[in-house]
């Protein structure tokens, strides 16, 4: 029984936190805290402030913190996994409807302008990125990363987790402050 109500607790605000993780805080709280009892709101607070220190989403730290408090290895599977069905279900029947009509004219003139519009949402965030690099680290610094990197990557196939380490290090060794 307890794994169901560890199920519940998750995919509920999953299903009704519209916009991510932080969206879903409110209701994981009202579950973990209101409806069951597993913490205190002191304890949850603690909690929280702890998951938001560490690197992730902070919805699936939630959950599998719970669910191994509560029910363990097998608790913590299934607080991750109802965390992430709601998303998963939307997207597979989404998927599916669009496989469905993916010969229609309207779905082919959507993904058509999608898209040139996920281009230039990546182009704009690229910009932004330069942008703080410069006022951070100054242009020829960034134009030596920028350079090296394009070069490491395309001309010599480095993977691009190499790259990043590599800049990392450079930044640390020649930037830090």
């Amino acid at each position: 029984m307890i794994y169901w109500e560890i199920f519940l607790a998750f995919f509920i605000p999953g299903i009704l936190g519209y916009g991510g993780g932080p969206a879903s805080i409110p209701l994981v709280e009202n579950e973990v805290v209101g409806r069951y009892g597993w913490m205190t709101t002191q304890e949850f607070s603690e909690f929280l402030a702890l998951g938001n220190s560490l690197p992730g989403p902070i919805a699936t730290k939630m959950a599998g913190y719970v669910g191994y408090t509560e029910g363990g290895i097998l608790g913590a599977g299934v607080a991750l996994f109802a965390t992430v069905a709601p998303s998963l279900i939307l997207m597979v029947a989404l998927l599916g409807l669009i496989m469905k009509y993916k010969d229609s004219p309207r779905v082919k003139k959507m993904s058509s302008l999608v898209r040139p519009t996920i281009a230039v949402l990546l182009g704009v965030m690229t910009w932004g990125f330069f942008s703080d690099a410069i006022k951070a680290s100054g242009s020829v610094q960034t134009a030596i990363l920028a350079v090296i990197s394009f070069v490491l990557m395309e001309r010599f196939k480095v993977h691009p987790a190499f790259v990043i380490a590599g800049a990392l290090l450079y930044g640390a060794l020649f930037l830090g402050r």
